[in-house]
């Protein structure tokens, strides 16, 4: 009996340990791409192979469609997070939940990932680099980034009507214009950035805003001297008041954030966000910034 006894005050002292133990576990994470651009391409497939490299987790580049470069053009973004959805919802390796780097507009595709997709996998850490989240409010600055072609089929599509069915369904980058100026229509006629932002009165989700706010940590980057994002502060959900083109409010004294219309107020209250400013062009980070700001969202969590 003695014998026994001793038997199980091990097993019991056992268990006891094993609780008080943090067992480290990688997490996966996925890229998701900007405008004009591939998973295929140099830029985002050396970018994702870099994080693998200093975080020591397993990563991938998300791409939606045959031609990501084609679709992050003209195919709307409420598909682009659909198709999104039934990807990670089908990718063996993330069942258990995982982080997303966004980049550019494929930030607008990483929240709907978060916010939309029912039955997909939890996200932990959210890391979004450059990401219009309140909106653009005129045709960015063409460059090496948003090649002319492109600049110039938005001038057009402006022009002609950003908020008209057509180039709503067929142009990505109106789903998230917003005119200062005119936001009867934008809450009207857009179709994708009120409704990730929980902008609409009255049709406000609060499953959305639960879902943005189990986030266990978002880190904003915005880039000093971007010239891509219009006004830079969108990437941090900063934005102009209603009806006027200046000043550009900060994040926390705009309405999403008063009223916390997605959960941003809490998670900034929990200490959970992250604002970053890092020096260059839109996108363009250094690899001491990368290590900073980006590596350790990636690494083992416990």
């Amino acid at each position: 009996m003695e014998e026994k006894g001793l038997i199980k005050q091990f097993w019991v002292a056992v268990v006891a340990v094993a609780l008080l133990i943090h067992v480290s576990v990688s997490v996966p994470f996925v890229v998701l791409h900007g405008i004009t651009a591939a998973c295929s391409d140099p830029t985002n497939a050396n970018f994702t192979q870099l994080l693998m490299n200093l975080s020591g987790s397993q990563g991938s580049c998300l791409e939606i469609g045959d031609n990501g470069q084609l679709t992050s053009i003209f195919m709307p973004l409420t598909q682009q997070a659909e198709i999104a959805c039934e990807k990670v919802k089908q990718m063996k390796e993330l069942t258990q939940g995982y982080n997303i780097v966004g980049r550019s507009q494929g930030n607008l595709v990483a929240r709907g990932l978060i916010e939309f997709c029912d039955g997909g996998p939890p996200v932990y850490n959210y890391i979004s680099l450059g990401g219009p989240h309140a909106g653009i409010s005129s045709v960015p600055t063409c460059g090496a980034q948003m090649p002319g072609l492109v600049c110039d089929a938005f001038d057009a599509l402006l022009k002609a009507d950003v908020y008209s069915e057509f180039v709503q369904d067929h142009f990505a980058p109106s789903g998230y214009f917003k005119n200062p100026m005119d936001m009867k229509r934008y809450l009207e006629n857009s179709k994708y950035l009120p409704k990730l932002s929980n902008e609409i009165p009255n049709q406000r989700n609060s499953t959305y805003k639960d879902r943005f706010t189990s986030l266990h940590n978002l880190v904003l980057v915005k880039f000093q001297n971007d010239t891509i994002i219009i006004p830079n502060d969108s990437t941090w959900f900063g934005f102009y008041p209603d009806g006027q083109v200046e000043p550009v409010l900060p994040a926390n004294q705009t309405r999403l954030y008063t009223e916390d219309w997605i959960g941003l107020k809490t998670l900034d209250a929990a200490g959970k966000v992250k604002f970053v400013s890092v020096p260059g062009g839109h996108l363009e980070m250094a690899d001491q910034d990368v290590l900073k700001y980006i590596v350790p969202y990636l690494q083992n969590q416990s």
